[in-house]
């Protein structure tokens, strides 16, 4: 197959990957593995990148987050490449589509209706138009549209937004306190008395309500659980740094002594970045 000039031509855009992309999944010149997925297999590797664009934006490492940002762009290319080949769509409906759902979605901006709102206004503005989307999907009941695919943790967040909306909720967060308390006492019931599968239901219960909490508190359950994530992982790094430093490594510890080397860490923190 003759070259085409976009694939080498560094000026040429989002049209120079969607070429890559048409050349990678050529049945007859293209890459075999590229060629052999699917919407299924691809799915995963999506979720990653969007995962890996969070985490370069978390460690504001910018100069990473512009490669991330390119593989997640490559993934929505991927998609696309396949869903042309299956007659389904295209990227430039993809495009379409996205640009007609931003300018319906923000009259204020591109339509008539004044931009003399408060946040809060226009976020209850959008969450109406997009009921009213929903609606036209067929979509009536009020958790449709809730991913199934979210990581589980976000889902339980946006289900609890969801249902907040019509007034099934908690008046307080000492409403939701209250609750945790029950079902930890539960899961404590389950540990002692029933199955691993009721022990699992009731730690699922727990879960979900401390996710609540997080919407009553203003915090967003995901992106709390990567802090803590990452303040275990810079921890336990130090910890490990502390035992080589004595030569040894955590298998050579005990947990007396990893302990009281984690509560150094945590000591060695706080004098770097004291509390105002």
């Amino acid at each position: 197959m003759p070259e085409n000039p976009l694939i080498n031509d560094q000026t040429a855009g989002i049209e120079r990957l969607l070429e890559i992309m048409r050349r990678l999944r050529d049945p007859k010149s293209g890459c075999p593995w590229d060629i052999e997925q699917d919407f299924t297999s691809i799915a995963p590797y999506t979720i990653e990148e969007a995962y890996e664009v969070a985490d370069a934006i978390e460690r504001q490492d910018w100069p990473e987050l512009e490669g991330e940002l390119g593989d997640l762009l490559l993934q929505s290319v991927y998609h696309t490449q396949m869903g042309e080949e299956a007659g389904h769509f295209s990227f430039q409906s993809v495009v379409r589509n996205i640009s007609d759902k931003m300018v319906a979605r923000h009259p204020h901006v591109f339509g008539d209706e004044s931009r003399d709102k408060s946040a809060a206004q226009q976020t209850r503005d959008w969450e109406a138009i997009k009921a009213a989307e929903r609606a036209g999907k067929a979509q009536q009941g009020t958790l449709d549209g809730v991913a199934v695919g979210l990581p589980a943790l976000l889902r339980a967040y946006k289900l609890q937004k969801r249902a907040a909306r019509v007034g099934f909720d908690w008046p307080s967060a000492q409403n939701v306190l209250d609750k945790i308390a029950e079902e930890s006492a539960e899961l404590v019931e389950a540990r002692d008395e029933l199955t691993q599968e009721a022990i699992e239901e009731e730690f699922g219960d727990l879960l979900f309500v401390m996710a609540n909490l997080g919407r009553h508190l203003g915090v967003e359950p995901e992106a709390a659980l990567r802090r803590a994530n990452a303040k275990f992982t810079r921890r336990f790094e130090g910890v490990e740094t502390k035992l080589a430093e004595r030569g040894k490594s955590p298998s050579e510890s005990n947990l007396d002594e990893m302990d009281a080397l984690w509560d150094a860490v945590k000591a060695d923190e706080r004098s770097k970045n004291p509390s105002p």
